[in-house]
């Protein structure tokens, strides 16, 4: 039986790669930080077989000792500082745990476990001020946010420990992915559960920043097949994962009040405050190499993602 460490496996992602690899018959390890109050709603209908251990990326003695208890096959790095806006308010947390962070696992594994396939979260946010469109492998970097900044040290360090130790590390450039599991601060959650609470008469009105800003949506749980895939192969190396398709802010809000038979027009408001400092405003992934090598392929379409989250919200606030 192969071991997998998932770090952020409470997250959207951990959460599913936790079930896609329990499927294959995986001994999966969740790393989680040492907190006040827990949040294992995610991974609620998986406890009884996932394994959970204390560890953090901003304490590396406590990772050297994780990864020599559990002495993972693969190791999946998604913990991170996620949400773009908060990196403009926290930018020094932002760098320790999406750049020094990832520098501090791959020094654990170098020194602890040197014989795993290690996967990292990299981000379509590093494309930034896009040089083209769409955005490659190996499209120059622009970030545009202090996440995006941090997230591109996180690929490079990942591609220095490759070339430098021999290691197998891969990143995967992952273009945005939502699912019913994703963050409320998020502005597509924002808007399936803003529309959910306004059909059921607990709101009457949707606040959004750029309604032009356009990206490549896909399903997180069809992303996460592509992270296991990198790690199958007989050499690493770096993968965008998307779609290939893009969509304004304003499409989701469309689908989304649709959706719920509401006009999108008579309930959201574009509120000024929302903005970003600095915005990414065309971001669309050329996943060819993915589906070339990996043999991958998204299989959830924009419409029925957008439609799924409104459900799943709509029910979930019925449900109070």
């Amino acid at each position: 039986m192969a071991t997998a460490l998932i770090t952020g496996v409470t997250g959207q992602d951990g959460s599913y790669l936790a079930e896609w690899l329990l499927g294959r018959g995986y001994r999966v390890v969740g790393m989680v930080r040492r907190a006040s109050t827990e949040n294992f709603e995610r991974i609620a209908h998986l406890r009884d077989r996932l394994e959970l251990r204390q560890a953090d990326l901003l304490d590396q003695l406590s990772l050297i000792d994780l990864l020599r208890i559990v002495r993972p096959d693969e190791i999946y790095n998604l913990a991170a500082q996620s949400f773009v806006p908060t990196s403009w308010s926290q930018p020094v947390l932002t760098a320790e745990f999406d750049a020094v962070g990832v520098t501090r696992l791959l020094e654990a594994m170098r020194l602890a476990a040197p014989e795993a396939r290690f996967y990292q979260a990299s981000s379509s946010e590093m494309f930034g001020k896009v040089r083209e469109t769409p955005q490659r492998e190996t499209t120059p970097f622009h970030p545009r946010s202090p996440y995006g900044v941090a997230k591109v040290y996180g690929h490079h360090i990942t591609v220095n420990y490759r070339e430098s130790y021999d290691l197998y590390a891969c990143s995967g450039i992952l273009f945005n992915h939502e699912s019913p599991r994703r963050g409320r601060e998020f502005v597509t959650r924002k808007i399936s559960d803003g529309v959910a609470r306004i059909k059921l008469g607990l709101a009457s009105e949707l606040a959004l920043g750029n309604l032009s800003a356009r990206r490549d949506w896909g399903f997180a749980g069809d992303y996460v097949e592509a992270m296991w895939r990198m790690l199958q192969q007989p050499a690493p190396d770096d993968y965008v994962v998307a779609t290939g398709e893009s969509h304004a802010v304003q499409e989701v809000v469309e689908i989304a009040c649709g959706c719920a038979g509401l006009d999108w027009r008579a309930v959201v408001r574009e509120d000024a405050a929302l903005l970003r400092p600095a915005e990414v405003d065309h971001l669309v992934g050329d996943a060819s190499k993915a589906r070339r090598v990996l043999g991958w392929a998204p299989r959830v379409r924009f419409p029925e993602l957008v439609e799924m989250m409104v459900r799943g919200d709509i029910e979930r606030v019925r449900r109070g």
